[in-house]
């Protein structure tokens, strides 16, 4: 019987930047630690920022310059994945706060590889530091405007303290072949950093738990209405703001949260945290896993490998001359 607690950290990125972002994540170190969580998941795109409501000046068939001088702003706010030297201060950080907490971080951010950017969760481990990351495969509508594709060579399952963990961010968690190909790998803590905050969400993570047969932890972000962000376009003499065409009034919150915890027979045994930052803890039991792969299990007894066969190309995509 492996009992843990594991924790989604409702967050947002700070409209002052990365650095300002961090220091946000930095400052629930103590709560993390009284909560005795073992695994803590952090948003997508936390660091570096999701833009919600920008079009980055693109129409079909030209782009503004305005939109070029944004892409530039954002290009500087995401970050390298590393460890070691300066250049990786961010990751280092969270490096220093997964070991001081001995907590497992998986943690969304904006990825900054050369000239490209990609939405990429990364694990870092309170022992070993950074372990694994995974870009996500399949930027949804406008995000591939900024965002690149991933590949099948960063398809992680990483160890921890509380179980085998692995997953991926936002809409990719839809793509049937993507959950099996994890399932395959064993995971038993699937992490879903998000900004998707509507109700048929938290339905698409119990189904995971249910099908899937494995804990989930689904963190959302949570960003406070357009005129506190600066996103959007101004529509009052006082310099409110609300993002084109968004849902409700400019006092609205651009991102609600809604982070979840969920067990392996899809129900939900912590949050959804809604309308604040906070830091959502359960207790999980490993031996949930067993109990409920008794009458399904996706990946053994009840897969039928003799009928379906599923390939998964883990090679890199890189194209860079060697």
């Amino acid at each position: 019987m492996v009992k843990s607690i594991v924790a989604a950290l409702q967050v947002g990125t700070s409209p002052n930047g990365t650095e300002a972002t961090l220091r946000k994540i930095l400052s629930y170190e103590e709560e993390i630690k009284n909560s005795g969580a073992k695994v803590v998941v952090i948003p997508e795109a936390t660091l570096g920022g999701y833009p919600k409501g920008s079009n980055f000046g693109a129409y079909m068939g030209y782009r503004l310059q305005a939109g070029r001088e944004e892409f530039k702003h954002y290009f500087k706010q995401a970050i390298p994945i590393g460890t070691g030297s300066d250049d990786y201060f961010v990751i280092n950080q969270l490096c220093q706060l997964s070991k001081r907490t001995n907590a497992t971080l998986v943690c969304g951010c904006i990825e900054r590889d050369g000239y490209s950017l990609y939405c990429t969760m990364v694990y870092i481990d309170p022992a070993k530091g950074l372990v694994g990351k995974h870009r996500k495969l399949m930027p949804t509508a406008s995000e591939r405007l900024v965002w690149g594709q991933g590949d099948g060579s960063t398809l992680p399952v990483v160890d921890s303290a509380a179980g085998k963990l692995g997953g991926a961010i936002c809409w990719e968690n839809m793509m049937p072949l993507l959950r099996y190909a994890m399932y395959s790998k064993g995971v038993e803590i699937w992490c879903a950093p998000t900004v998707d905050q509507r109700d048929i969400w938290r339905t698409v993570m119990q189904n995971i738990g249910f099908e899937g047969r494995c804990f989930v932890i689904s963190a959302v972000q949570f960003m406070p209405d357009a005129t506190t962000m600066g996103l959007g376009e101004v529509i009052g003499d006082n310099g409110e703001r609300k993002l084109p065409g968004f849902p409700g009034d400019h006092t609205a919150n651009c991102i609600n949260g809604g982070s979840v915890i969920i067990n392996p027979y899809g129900e939900i045994i912590a949050g959804p945290l809604v309308g604040k930052e906070g830091l959502l803890a359960a207790e999980i039991d490993l031996d949930t896993i067993v109990e409920a792969r008794y009458d399904f299990d996706p990946v053994g007894h009840y897969s039928r490998g003799d009928v379906f066969k599923l390939t998964v190309n883990e090679q890199s995509s890189d194209t860079k001359f060697i």
